[in-house]
C-alpha cells in the first residue's frame, strides 16, 4: 500500500471491506494504465466524499458525475471547448501533455486531474488543480493520494482549499449517498426523472 493511503487511512477509517474493479478492463478502454496510488484509494474507499469537498472518481460508480470514465470523456469535451477561447496551462503546452480527471470538488465545479507527459509513467504522475469556473490552474509536484492527504490535513500549499482542515474528518462512500438520493428523490442525483 502506498504510503500516504496508510496514513490515509488512519487519518479517514475506511467504510468497510475492499473494493475490487476490473482495473485491466478500466485501463484498456482509458488507453492507458492508471497510477497505483489511484487504485488503492478505490479499492480501499471506493468512491464518494472526502470531508464533503474531495469527491473521488471511481470507474464502478452508477452516477456519471462521478464515474471516473464518463467524467474523462466529458472533461475532455469541456476543455477542448473551453480552449478555444482561453490559453492552456503552461504545464500542458509541452507536446503530447494532456490531463485526465480523478477527482471533483464539491460544490465548486472545480477539478483535479493528473498532468501526463510523453514517457513519464502512471506512478510518477503528478496533481493539476483546476478551479473550474475560472482560468486558475494550480500544479501540485505530487500524486494524487499524497495530495489527497495535504489536502485533507491542510498541508497541500493550494489557495483554493481554505475551509480544510476539518476538525474531525470523515469519508461518504457513493453507495450511501446515492441511496440516500434515491429515497429521496431530490438533489444531484435525483433518478425520479421529474
Amino acid at each position: 500500500m502506498h504510503p500516504s493511503l496508510t496514513t490515509l487511512t488512519e487519518l479517514v477509517p475506511p467504510p468497510g471491506p475492499r473494493r475490487t474493479r476490473d482495473w485491466a478492463a478500466v485501463e484498456r478502454t482509458l488507453g492507458t494504465r492508471l497510477p497505483q496510488d489511484y487504485k488503492g484509494l478505490v479499492e480501499v474507499y471506493g468512491g464518494g466524499l472526502f470531508d464533503e469537498t474531495v469527491w473521488l472518481l471511481d470507474p464502478a460508480c452508477p452516477d456519471a458525475d462521478y464515474n471516473l470514465l464518463a467524467q474523462v470523456t466529458e472533461r475532455a469535451e469541456i476543455l477542448a471547448q473551453l480552449w478555444e477561447n482561453e490559453p492552456k496551462p503552461a504545464e500542458l503546452l509541452r507536446p503530447g501533455a494532456g490531463v485526465l480527471p480523478w477527482a471533483y470538488i464539491e460544490g465548486s465545479g472545480a477539478m483535479l486531474y493528473w498532468l501526463i507527459e510523453p514517457g513519464r509513467e502512471p506512478d510518477a504522475w503528478t496533481v493539476l488543480f483546476n478551479e473550474g469556473r475560472g482560468p486558475e490552474w494550480e500544479h501540485h509536484a505530487t500524486q494524487c493520494a499524497p495530495f489527497l492527504l495535504a489536502v485533507l490535513t491542510g498541508e497541500s500549499g493550494s489557495e483554493y482549499f481554505d475551509d480544510l482542515p476539518a476538525g474531525s474528518h470523515r469519508f461518504e462512500p457513493n453507495d450511501e449517498i446515492l441511496a440516500e438520493a434515491v429515497s429521496f428523490g431530490s438533489g444531484p442525483f435525483d433518478v425520479s426523472g421529474e
